[in-house]
């Protein structure tokens, strides 16, 4: 095996990924968003950017999201449905599947989601 060959796999892991039919969305422990592929950001109605300036409690809808953040972050697992909100104001029903991975020795909480109809 040649060393382009995992370079060539891991490019189009990120591609797949990016034109994938579901959310991806990816956060630290802060809560802060750290990557979203272009799903996520048609379906929540923000630019990349402005997705890098947010954080899960900014999405999410209810007065316990950062306490639920903080217990999947416990517990590095979670999935169901939540209520979300897009940049525009109007809210919808998101399920998701979520848990930790760790990139360079840090944990990230990856999240795959799609609305729920």
């Amino acid at each position: 095996m040649s060393v382009a060959e995992p370079l060539v796999q891991i490019g189009l892991l990120g591609e797949a990924v990016d034109s994938a039919p579901v959310a991806v969305l990816v956060a630290a422990v802060t809560c802060r968003y750290v990557a979203v592929n272009q799903y996520a950001r048609e379906l929540f109605g923000y630019a990349r950017d402005e997705f890098d300036r947010l954080r899960v409690v900014d999405v999410g809808v209810g007065p316990d999201v950062e306490a639920h953040y903080q217990r999947f972050v416990e517990e590095r697992f979670a999935s169901g449905t939540s209520e979300v909100r897009r940049k525009d104001g109007t809210t919808f029903r998101f399920h998701f599947r979520a848990g930790q991975t760790s990139i360079v020795g840090l944990p990230y909480y990856v999240s795959v989601g799609w609305p729920a109809e």
